[in-house]
């Protein structure tokens, strides 16, 4: 059993504080795999960071997956490139790495980069960079439902924050599911997470105020088309999240009673808390969230034990 406190610096098995900044998580194998923003040296890329854990405090690092390129490139130093998210293709095999891709130091480009690898360790190669007809396309997430159909989560500042389905190579975009702004709020949502349980679809997302935290909300569905519930909150109203902002939420499925990752009692919260001046030290806050029935709620421990 794992011991987890409510915010931590973790450090890797080779005593380095963990690049798990922006992080993204799945499961391949008996493994979970982390992926994470390179912060030691500021805001611009510094390459993409994996790691893998068996429970979500000890951490492997299996090294920079993608590397920063050369100047003037997509991938070069000078560049923004945020939100690393994985998944296998059930199709093809290969791992597809999404990126937030944006600007030399600045967001005016504002596309999705997509990148291949052979294992979920890559080294993976960007393939290139999209923007579904024309849309602007910043924080990302991702989510593979139980019929192998794989989405991305898109903030498009101007529209609202779109559910976009994947073609079956997981390589393109073929369709915008969905657009939405939050409830009396002006824009859709940054940080965009979705999770699925016994049939209903729960989206989460975090209002846009820069590196400050706020209440971050959720909306729940039946269909990814919608009807979507309005957006509430999560924690105690003025909480700001615990002052973090909302990565990924993991589900932690019993496989013993048949579990599995559409299905499970049992979730993990990974929220970023940031620190402008010192990006590569920010904590995760990482607590037991409740999810089913159509609620969701991240209640503060300073330690919890994650059963794993």
């Amino acid at each position: 059993m794992a011991v987890m406190n409510g915010v931590n610096l973790f450090t890797d098995d080779r005593g380095a504080v963990a690049q798990l900044h922006g992080i993204g998580v799945q499961r391949f194998g008996d493994r979970w795999y982390a992926y994470g923003e390179i912060k030691r040296d500021g805001n611009l890329f510094q390459g993409v960071a994996c790691y893998s854990t068996m429970d979500f405090v000890a951490w492997r690092d299996e090294g920079a997956v993608l590397p920063v390129g050369e100047p003037g490139t997509i991938t070069g130093p000078e560049r923004i490139i945020e939100r690393p998210k994985v998944m296998r293709c059930p199709l093809t095999g290969r791992y597809v790495m999404y990126l937030h891709v944006d600007g030399e130091g600045d967001y005016s480009y504002a596309h999705i980069g997509v990148a291949v690898g052979a294992t979920p360790t890559g080294p993976y190669t960007l393939l290139n960079t999209i923007q579904h007809r024309g849309f602007e396309s910043r924080d990302i997430g991702v989510f593979q439902d139980e019929d192998g159909v794989g989405y991305i989560l898109s903030e498009d500042r101007p529209h609202g924050t779109h559910i976009y389905r994947l073609s079956d190579d997981y390589l393109t975009i073929v369709e915008d599911v969905a657009c939405l702004k939050g409830t009396d709020y002006w824009a859709g949502y940054e940080s965009p997470i979705m999770v699925k349980r016994d049939g209903l679809y729960y989206w989460f997302g975090s209002q846009l105020t820069g590196w400050d935290c706020n209440d971050n909300m959720f909306a729940t569905a039946t269909d990814l088309h919608g009807p979507w519930s309005d957006w509430q909150p999560f924690t105690p109203l003025g909480s700001k999240t615990y002052e973090s902002q909302c990565d990924v939420i993991v589900p932690l499925p019993d496989e013993t009673v048949g579990e599995d990752q559409w299905h499970a009692s049992r979730f993990l919260y990974i929220g970023d808390r940031w620190h402008p001046q010192d990006l590569g030290n920010s904590e995760l806050v990482t607590l037991p969230i409740d999810i089913g029935a159509g609620q969701a709620r991240l209640e503060w421990h300073d330690s919890w034990n994650n059963g794993l």
